[in-house]
């Protein structure tokens, strides 16, 4: 399940700048597989930094999670063309990376999302005997 929509998108971009960022072959409407495309690029990304804190994929989708997966998802359509990156979605970007950064890092949590079950199934046991060889029982050797 994709944390953000093309009608999020849409409600960050006007349909014409959206033709003109994925319309790559001129018929003069959204290529919907592109805007999926960075949707899931973005979501790959989020789920890259919310890992072993968070069950994945994170559902509900936190309001803070589907902002920033709008955010990256501009980024990733504006990056696809030669001309710069606007400096609001550069900046939004920017922000977006640096909150993922902090919920990485354990600084910030997404509030009601699941964090991740402990793993159990790959730890070591140690039984430890006593020891055979000590100075007290070697003296004399």
């Amino acid at each position: 399940m994709p944390y953000c929509t093309q009608d999020d998108i849409l409600q960050q971009l006007d349909e014409a700048t959206l033709i003109q960022l994925t319309d790559d072959t001129g018929i003069g409407s959204v290529d919907t597989e592109m805007v999926a495309r960075a949707i899931s690029d973005a979501d790959a990304t989020i789920d890259a930094y919310c890992q072993g804190h968070y069950s994945l994929p994170l559902e509900p989708v936190p309001a803070v999670i589907r902002k920033i997966s709008v955010d990256i998802s501009i980024y990733n359509l504006y990056s696809r063309r030669a001309d710069s990156v606007p400096e609001n979605r550069l900046e939004r970007y920017k922000n977006a990376v640096r909150f993922l950064e902090r919920v990485s890092a354990g600084q910030i949590s997404l509030g009601a999302a699941a964090p991740a079950p402990e793993t159990t199934g790959n730890s070591v046991d140690i039984d430890q005997n006593e020891r055979i060889f000590t100075r007290d029982n070697m003296e004399g050797f």
